[in-house]
């Protein structure tokens, strides 16, 4: 009778991890990375159809016009819209940028990017680490995650209390810099007009 090996996939004790990265490949796994635009989609049409029930077609293509010019328009809507779409496309970014750097496990898990929300100069996400995965991992790739995040700029911070817990501060921004160049009214002087006025 052949022993069994350790080694072999019916003997796995991680059972539950092999399912949950097959299920990364599937619809469920596409629509739960996706759940923001998803939920943003399906809100968007439904509140459309409503609108289509209680008038007319072309009334509800006017009031959906109206509805985003003025979103569009108004700073504080504009802002926060800006600011949710940057946060979006950072998450798939981050998780994009430890997918190519192989920052994941052997068996393909990535990181989970817990929370994600808008900042002064930038976003700012709180990462679960996976077993095999550390801050100073992080660390080591804060360039790839900041030119992947379109970022200036992305600051790792490991938290002191858990290890597995990860915060990255994607700037984009910074609030302390001039915003408006002021040019001296007066040109260089050359070193060979200095000198001609010298000797004048």
């Amino acid at each position: 009778m052949p022993k069994t090996s350790a080694r072999n996939h019916r003997n796995n004790p991680y059972l539950l991890d092999d399912f949950f990265v097959r299920g990364k490949r599937t619809a469920a796994g596409m629509l739960w990375r996706f759940r923001t635009e998803v939920i943003t989609v399906i809100a968007v049409v439904a509140g459309f159809g409503e609108l289509t029930r209680a008038v007319t077609t072309i009334g509800a293509v006017v009031a959906l016009i109206v509805v985003i010019a003025t979103l569009t328009a108004l700073p504080w809507t504009r802002r926060f819209i800006i600011r949710r779409a940057w946060c979006v496309l950072s998450r798939h970014r981050i998780q994009k940028v430890c997918f190519e750097t192989r920052m994941h496990t052997r068996s393909g898990r990535l990181p989970l990017v817990l929370r994600i929300c808008p900042t002064e100069v930038g976003e700012r996400a709180l990462i679960w680490c996976r077993a095999g995965i550390c801050a100073e991992d992080f660390e080591a790739h804060a360039a790839e995650i900041a030119a992947a995040c379109y970022a200036r700029e992305a600051r790792i911070e490991g938290n002191k209390q858990r290890a597995q817990l990860v915060t990255v501060h994607v700037v984009r921004r910074d609030t302390l810099a001039a915003h408006h160049v002021i040019t001296p009214a007066l040109a260089p002087i050359e070193d060979g007009q200095r000198d001609s006025k010298k000797t004048a």
